[in-house]
């Protein structure tokens, strides 16, 4: 058995797994780890779990130890680096004219590596200004290109719910999100009410959508006929989250029933009244007539009209 913590490096970021060493780590530490990118300060989430060795992840590495006060330095000065970098490479972007738009600046935490983040529509060369950084900073760099939802998630906000941005905050990882969400849930498909900072679909329209679909199975749609007891007519609305559906009777009067009085078998698709051809609209009875038989009179052909002629007497 081996015992594993789980780390995250920024706030609502990726965990990872570093098995347990000669330190005890609890949740709330920040400890010093190795990664791919080198040396980092992490913050522990959970843990110590035991899992079995057959479940480790292959190349799982140990925490390194319990982050010091030089550590929280270090990270504070960096922090400093990032900001100036920021403010250095924004006037840069302005002057040459690129288009492109700066999102965030990651100094590692050895200082061996500066990143960029930044939006754009395509693609965008950027070598001048790489070599614009690299003379005024002295470390290496790199350029990574993101999308709007990396984009929300590294900046914040508050959403139109009044709070903070679920992807800054607490979500992790991004779910795929369609409009059969939004319409599933009966909300306005208004881009401006079901849109993020983003400027993508909301993430918190896939939270309640199986209870939605689970609980509109039993209620019979909009536009279908019901027959229940003394009541039959057509439904005009359905209530999921209460369970009842409005029906409409032929008198106009409106009938409130729980979905669960309402049998499968007591639901009938919505009878059409019966209406004309396109090309009938405003013929009245003549119209109907032809549609039910009569015959348009024959068009004569030209090669017709010259052969009667000929047959005509001088």
């Amino acid at each position: 058995m081996a015992r594993i913590v789980r780390i995250q490096f920024s706030t609502a970021g990726k965990l990872y797994d570093f098995t347990v060493g000669k330190v005890e780590p609890k949740p709330g530490d920040k400890v010093i780890v190795e990664t791919e990118r080198g040396k980092s300060i992490g913050h522990v989430v959970a843990g110590p779990i035991e899992v079995d060795d057959s479940l480790l992840p292959e190349g799982t590495k140990p925490v390194q130890r319990m982050a010091e006060q030089s550590d929280l330095a270090i990270q504070a000065a960096n922090v400093l680096k990032e900001r100036e970098a920021h403010k250095f490479c924004l006037s840069r972007i302005k002057e040459r004219g690129m288009d492109m738009k700066l999102v965030k600046v990651e100094y590692l935490f050895d200082g061996s590596k500066a990143i960029f983040y930044f939006t754009a529509d395509g693609r965008v060369d950027f070598r001048e200004l790489v070599k614009d950084l690299a003379h005024a900073f002295h470390t290496r760099i790199e350029m990574r290109q993101i999308g709007v939802r990396d984009e929300s998630k590294m900046v914040g906000g508050i959403g139109i719910c009044g709070r903070e941005l679920c992807c800054s905050s607490y979500l992790r990882e991004f779910e795929p999100v369609s409009v059969k969400m939004a319409k599933e849930q009966s909300l306005a498909l208004n881009p401006s009410k079901i849109s993020g900072q983003c400027g993508r679909l909301l993430c918190c329209l896939s939270y309640e959508f199986e209870t939605y679909c689970s609980l509109r199975k039993g209620l019979p749609k909009c536009g279908k006929r019901v027959q229940c007891g003394c009541v039959d007519g057509e439904v005009v609305k359905v209530n999921v989250l209460a369970g009842t559906v409005t029906v409409k009777q032929n008198d106009d009067s409106l009938v409130q029933l729980n979905g669960d009085q309402i049998a499968p078998e007591n639901v009938s698709d919505r009878i059409k009244k019966p209406q004309g051809q396109p090309g009938d609209k405003g013929k009245g009875q003549q119209g109907q007539a032809q549609g039910q038989g009569q015959k348009k009179p024959r068009r004569d052909r030209p090669q017709d009209v010259k052969e009667r002629k000929k047959e005509k007497p001088q």
